[in-house]
């Protein structure tokens, strides 16, 4: 396989999803203080994590979230940090996989438990984004960004992305780059029927457009959770389509893999948006499904063997998982919690929630403890590059692309 330039870069560095229907948004609601549970001197945050504990997305969220914020908190405390005597309680609030819930969740969170911030792992988090940017907006929140809210892009406000996030409307070449780099020639794919998941798809389409790859079957509407692969597979087959990018969950896109080996269509490639993580490695049969199948991943994978990602996989080993590599939520949770504990340092360990929104505001320097590959610019709506990490599957191990690790670049329009 030809190798890539760093001038080629790819589509989202995490997959975006919206698993549930818009619900209201128009509950009453109140500020939080001007504390929030820590600050202001107290040596003692409270922090609150907002993810599905509940409904369809909790088989793939559950307490991962928590457990990454614990595992970064820790780490934290283990290595001196500035801000290491700083007390934290960390509570939960489950937003029960639909953006009704997510409101409900961030309610309590401000007006019951008066958090310090909001940390946010949830794919619904945009049912509860008026809430937090007018009512609780002297509230930090930080977040994975996956609900595809407008409000984690825009500055001088009080939601701020722990990890790079793009443009949605965005195209980047690195996933034509890519699938071009591993001998495709005609891109196809499939996605869940809402906006999130059908952008990721449209974007990646263009990306191969531009890389001179044709346009093969793309499917808008497979059904979240369906396991029914038999049009998709025969609409790969037919379509002559030979690489594939998938922007859903992962059980989603190795149902389709395994559809296609079962019924023998060969291609050049799969690439897959989640995935990534301990939950792969520890089902042999996944395993074995998802031999050749590519990931991207938006911060150095713990493959890379550096001081920054041996630090996140020592933490990850000591929350129990042999392999230390996290699964998403719980890199969410790290990093919700990293960018905390970043924001404290910048604005003062006992800073108020007023100073360390402002603070942030106007940071330029948080860089994922090393594990970006650029820091984020908080005073922009738009940084001036993305970066994508890729690795594969062989054998039980993760392994890092040649060349694409990290592949970065800016965006086509």
């Amino acid at each position: 396989m030809r190798t890539m330039t760093r001038t080629a870069i790819g589509a989202s560095c995490a997959l975006l999803l919206t698993l549930a229907a818009c619900g209201s948004d128009d509950e009453e609601g109140g500020g939080g203080s001007s504390s929030g549970g820590g600050g202001g001197g107290s040596q003692s945050i409270k922090i609150g994590v907002v993810t599905p504990l509940s409904g369809p997305s909790a088989a793939t969220y559950g307490d991962e979230a928590r457990t990454g914020v614990e595992a970064r908190l820790a780490a934290y405390v283990e290595d001196g940090g500035e801000c290491a005597d700083v007390e934290f309680e960390v509570v939960e609030a489950d937003d029960a996989s639909n953006p009704a819930g997510a409101l409900t969740a961030a309610q309590r969170l401000v007006q019951q438990e008066e958090v310090f911030a909001i940390l946010s792992t949830s794919s619904s988090f945009f049912g509860a984004t008026q809430y937090v940017t007018t009512q609780a907006a002297d509230v930090p929140v930080l977040g994975d960004a996956s609900d595809q809210s407008p409000e984690w892009r825009r500055p001088d406000n009080n939601m701020f992305p722990a990890q790079p996030v793009p443009d949605p409307e965005a195209v980047y070449p690195l996933v034509g780059e890519y699938m071009a780099a591993v001998g495709g020639t005609t891109m196809g794919g499939a996605s869940f029927p809402v906006p999130a998941s059908q952008g990721a798809l449209e974007a990646a389409s263009q990306s191969a457009e531009a890389a001179g790859l044709e346009t093969g079957y793309l499917n808008t509407n497979f059904p979240i959770g369906s396991t029914d692969v038999g049009p998709v597979v025969l609409g790969i087959e037919d379509s002559g389509t030979d690489v594939l990018y998938l922007p859903i969950t992962f059980d989603s896109a190795l149902a389709v893999v395994e559809g296609l080996r079962q019924n023998d269509v060969e291609l050049a490639g799969v690439l897959a948006a989640t995935g990534y993580g301990n939950g792969l490695l520890d089902s042999p049969p996944a395993v074995e499904a998802a031999q050749g199948v590519s990931f991207s991943v938006g911060y150095s994978p713990v493959e890379m063997n550096t001081e920054a990602t041996e630090r996140l996989a020592q933490a990850v080993r000591d929350q129990g998982v042999e392999s230390g590599i996290p699964a998403y939520a719980m890199t969410s949770g790290w990093f919700n919690a990293d960018l905390l504990l970043h924001g404290l340092e910048v604005a003062g360990c006992d800073a108020t929630q007023a100073e360390f929104i402002e603070a942030l505001n106007t940071d330029a320097t948080y860089d994922g403890s090393g594990l970006f590959a650029n820091p984020i610019d908080y005073s922009l709506e738009d940084q001036p590059e993305l970066c994508l990490w890729f690795v594969t599957l062989e054998g039980e191990e993760f392994v890092p692309v040649e060349n694409a690790a990290p592949a970065c670049g800016e965006r086509l329009n």
